[in-house]
């Protein structure tokens, strides 16, 4: 006597559960090296993260500076509710 299943919602009685699924590993280890040189490669030698970063905070504190009232008081609610971090100026730098 054959086993009695229940027909499935996906298809006919006795075809296997669709959404089983079977357990496999995948290792991109290999894969992530070679992307980050590749990433490096395209920098070039002249690249500087340390420059970079500073390049970036004084860009935001350019963007954070000359702000009207209402700019201000918008700055000092998502500075309040941990949206941004305080600058140094408080917003206030001048442009």
């Amino acid at each position: 006597m054959t086993p009695h299943r229940e027909p499935h919602p996906d298809g006919p009685a006795g075809t296997p559960d669709s959404r089983a699924s079977a357990g496999f590993d995948l290792d991109f280890t290999a894969h992530e090296m070679e992307r980050r040189a590749q990433v490096l490669a395209a920098l070039g030698p002249d690249w500087d993260p340390v420059e970079v970063m500073r390049g970036e905070e004084e860009a935001y504190d350019l963007l954070y500076s000359g702000l009207d009232a209402e700019q201000q008081r918008v700055y000092e609610e998502l500075v309040a509710a941990g949206v941004l971090p305080r600058r140094e100026g408080g917003g206030r730098a001048a442009a």
